[in-house]
């Protein structure tokens, strides 16, 4: 383990600007808000259609149950839309590691809420019986109109919810998991018909109708602008294109890229972007890169590990090749930034957008730090040797592998623990931005050595490999 000082002058930089932090801190007060106010608000036209009086009979229950069980997950099924729909506000204000674990709690939650309407509707339509509820159920799927879309569309989503429990996830390749994953649009589409064709809550007033309509339709848009409308638009805007391929040794490759325009990209150092190279099959599946190097309005860099048949495919990818994107996304940037001073850590590939920040974010010599864990050699070791010289940021290498299963660290650190190791390497570690990119379990364990030393949660900014 080295450490390469600083020995050159950087201006003195910017101080960091907080209101980033309130804006951002209100927009996640208010859709969690929002949230609940709508769950507020099914639940009064639930009250009021005389939910809790059917509580007081057997059939009545099961079948009141039924329905307050179904429009909480209708509630929770279009917030998860949302969460997937890449709104920049959210995008902005959460950041994409925060989003994903709030996807994935919200459509959990209204996937069993689902199966719970099901069951006991049918339950109670069957009149408590349960050896007659097989048979009830046919009957509802075949008389009722919309039910034979809403039982395709309960599939689509029990598809998604299945591929999505971790067991299964490590099983398939990521685009397998990527196009399965985009059922959950065509079940929620499938699905709408039989709410609003039957369900007696989104019927009860002109208020519910309206709310529920309205909610339908923004979720919609939502994934009509900015999933498909804004990165088509980008795409033709700016014009990508490969300009070249360098390999970076241990299967990693960097490709350059340049465009129209890009300085109204509207990139940061640390993002990422949603790519599609079109070199022909597959084109159609986008995949997750962030960038390597700061954007600075002429051109991009990302750099990636062959861990997939679309990270494979790039070290062949020839100069010229057009490429569509999405994004930027992430909040793995300055606009998370509240310190003068940063800490960056990083593992494997994953140092590539902290080599981008190490960049593109102000500091003075000293103020930034690197973290690197690598196992055999480190990227971009003479970008770094460079940045450590021209702006002052200090490096330290922590070569090996992973020394056990619960510690972050190299087997070249000795046997301290982390915690301590981290404290030791950099003092000061609670009074600056932590930014960390590696995989899941190495990343919380690089959080528990941070929050031991007294680092703020909220100045732990966190991109992980997981999908």
């Amino acid at each position: 383990m080295t450490a390469v000082l600083p020995t050159a002058r950087v201006a003195t930089p910017r101080p960091p600007v907080a209101i980033h932090d309130r804006r951002d801190a209100a927009v996640r007060l208010g859709a969690l808000g929002l949230l609940w106010l709508s769950l507020l608000l099914v639940t009064y036209w639930w009250v009021a259609a005389g939910g809790v009086q059917d509580l007081t009979t057997w059939t009545g229950a099961l079948t009141s149950t039924g329905r307050i069980t179904g429009l909480v997950a209708s509630v929770l099924l279009l917030a998860q839309v949302l969460l997937m729909a890449r709104l920049p506000l959210l995008e902005k204000a959460f950041g994409q590691d925060r989003l994903a674990h709030q996807h994935r709690l919200v459509g959990f939650t209204s996937f069993n809420l689902m199966l719970a309407h099901v069951g006991l509707i049918t339950w109670g339509y069957a009149a408590g019986s349960l050896a007659a509820t097989p048979a009830t159920l046919w009957s509802l799927t075949v008389d009722y109109p919309g039910m034979l879309l809403a039982v395709a569309g309960t599939l689509c989503l029990a598809l998604v919810a299945v591929t999505s429990i971790r067991a299964a996830r490590g099983r398939l390749r990521y685009e397998s998991w990527h196009l399965l994953h985009l059922y959950a649009y065509l079940g929620v589409g499938l699905a709408l018909p039989h709410q609003l064709w039957t369900g007696q809550e989104f019927l009860t007033s002109r208020g519910a109708t309206i709310f529920w309509w309205t909610a339908w339709a923004a979720a919609a848009g939502a994934i009509l602008v900015w999933r498909v409308a804004l990165p088509l638009w980008r795409s033709v805007r700016h014009r990508l294109r490969v300009t070249s391929v360098h390999d970076e040794g241990d299967g990693v490759v960097s490709v350059y890229l340049t465009g129209r325009r890009l300085d109204l990209l509207g990139a940061e150092a640390g993002q990422f972007f949603q790519w599609r190279f079109l070199t022909g099959p597959g084109w159609t599946r986008a995949h997750p890169y962030s960038l390597s190097a700061a954007p600075d309005g002429r051109s991009l860099r990302i750099s990636v590990k062959a861990l997939g048949d679309g990270s494979a495919e790039l070290a062949a990818v020839r100069p010229g090749t057009r490429v569509l994107v999405e994004g930027p996304y992430g909040r793995l940037s300055a606009r998370a930034r509240a310190r003068r001073k940063v800490a960056l850590i990083g593992a494997g590939v994953g140092v590539t957008p902290l080599r981008a920040l190490a960049e593109g974010l102000d500091y003075a010599p000293g103020d930034a730090v690197l973290l690197y864990r690598f196992r055999d050699r480190p990227l971009f070791e003479r970008e770094f040797h460079v940045l450590a010289r021209e702006r002052g940021l200090q490096v330290l290498w922590l070569p090996g592998r992973r020394r056990s299963a619960t510690s972050w660290l190299g087997a070249n650190a000795g046997t301290v623990d982390d915690a301590t190791a981290l404290g030791h390497w950099v003092p000061d570690l609670a009074e600056r931005d932590v930014y960390v990119c590696g995989p899941d379990a190495w990343a919380d364990d690089v959080r528990r050595s941070a929050l031991a030393l007294g680092l703020p949660p909220d100045r732990f900014h966190v991109e992980s490999f997981g999908w």
